[in-house]
């Protein structure tokens, strides 16, 4: 009898697990639905969020207990990539220098309690399983954010500040809604190229995460999600023959190079036509700080979590020198290098560069769209975290999913993939 209900009670775990990984419901409900700066920015923080904090190592037991009962293909796939685990370890150990131990130390427990769940992922599910587990999670954020929006708008858009009147549906802010959207638009298409029926479910998926993108007006939602889905046909040319694919890769190369040259040259009116400016919002007016705090510790960094804290924190002089407070760099790359130190980003681009390349070999011998994702969820992370912050952030989606992909890639040849014959290289 359980092993009949188990496969459906975990498929429920998943997909609900996703939707509170993503940020979402939780944060919006617990802060009774503050507005932009109140109980969202660092400090003051009124709001008690032991809840969610609870909810989350009930996740962490979860996912060990599933993966206990599976110890042996458990323990395969972490043997398969140490690379994570070696930043994992680095993030633990920096409690030793952080500059807030006891927040590093909490912090790096629930970064390896996130990441047992996207082991979890990779080791349970193949690549193509976990795309629809993804579809299906993400049609439950669509329909409880338009829900939240329309019915309680007061949780559901944004009240207060510049940004009144965007939707942010269960999020707490309108950019996390338009991020979740984007990757959920990319999700969408791959299903609906993959479908053979019932295709009604990802081209509805993606159409209502096109609108609630627009809705949000998170404009670095709309450029990522285009840029991201734009690459799909280059993906397509990996499986090319080689005379064929190297002469149209260099093609696409050039001719990103022509365009990035053309929107640097015209990145003011491109900016402002979309209500931008060349500092992205004061994001740009920070960098150099945090830079020169950067250079203060380069080798070790500040600690996982360790520098963004309160006006005691190494974070404050960031905050003097732009007059803001945000809660983090606005950049993901600045933001590991901080955390974990140059030691931290060349273990991290190692392991990227790592699972980039097990993603290129895998377009080589599946033709299913969902050979895709990898790829293409690696390049929605970096653009991502171009002007946000969700690298490896505890208790994040995106940190976990890039768990699961890098473990699922490594895992290959034993997962049970659906794949087509290695094309001809001749």
């Amino acid at each position: 009898m359980i092993n009949k209900y188990l496969p459906i009670a975990e498929s429920c775990f998943v997909v609900i697990a996703l939707m509170l990984y993503s940020s979402g419901l939780l944060q919006v409900i617990l802060s009774g639905g503050a507005g932009e700066g109140v109980g969202v920015e660092v400090f003051p923080d009124p709001v008690d969020y032991t809840l969610q904090q609870n909810i989350f190592f009930l996740t962490y037991v979860i996912s060990f207990f599933l993966l206990a009962i599976r110890w042996k293909k458990a323990l395969y796939t972490l043997s398969k990539d140490r690379t994570i685990w070696l930043l994992l370890a680095i993030a633990f150990v920096s409690v030793i220098w952080s500059s807030n131990p006891k927040n590093t130390l909490l912090r790096s427990i629930a970064l390896i309690g996130t990441s047992l769940f996207g082991l979890y992922l990779a080791s349970r599910y193949t690549i193509r399983e976990q795309l629809k587990l993804l579809g299906w999670s993400c049609a439950l954020i669509i329909g409880l954010s338009i829900l939240f929006a329309i019915v309680i708008p007061h949780y559901g858009t944004m009240d207060s500040g510049i940004h009144a009147g965007s939707w942010r549906g269960i999020y707490i802010h309108k950019n996390i809604l338009g991020k979740i959207m984007g990757l959920g638009g990319v999700v969408f298409v791959l299903l609906a190229i993959d479908s053979k029926e019932d295709r009604w479910f990802p081209i509805a998926g993606l159409a209502l995460s096109c609108c609630l993108i627009v809705l949000s007006r998170s404009s670095s939602s709309m450029i990522n999600f285009a840029a991201t889905i734009a690459l799909i046909p280059v993906c397509a040319m990996f499986r090319w023959r080689y005379t064929v694919m190297v002469p149209a890769i260099i093609a696409v190369v050039l001719f990103g190079g022509g365009l990035s040259l053309w929107l640097d040259r015209n990145a003011t009116i491109l900016l402002g036509s979309i209500g931008k400016d060349l500092t992205l919002t004061g994001r740009t007016r920070m960098w150099p700080a945090i830079m020169e705090m950067i250079w203060r510790q380069p080798l070790q960094g500040y600690g996982y979590n360790g520098f963004w804290f309160n006006w005691d924190s190494p974070g404050a002089y960031v905050w003097a020198a732009s007059n803001w407070t945000p809660p983090n760099a606005h950049n993901g790359f600045m933001d590991l290098w901080l955390d974990f130190g140059l030691m931290g980003v060349v273990v991290f681009a190692v392991s990227f560069l790592q699972t980039l390349w097990r993603g290129l070999k895998l377009l080589r011998v599946d033709r299913h769209a969902a050979s895709s994702w990898s790829l293409l969820y690696l390049i929605y992370l970096v653009l991502g975290n171009l002007t946000e912050s969700c690298l490896i952030n505890r208790n994040d989606i995106f940190w976990l999913l890039y768990i699961a992909i890098s473990f699922s890639l490594a895992t290959v040849p034993m997962a049970k993939v659906d794949s087509a014959p290695v094309l001809s290289e001749s």
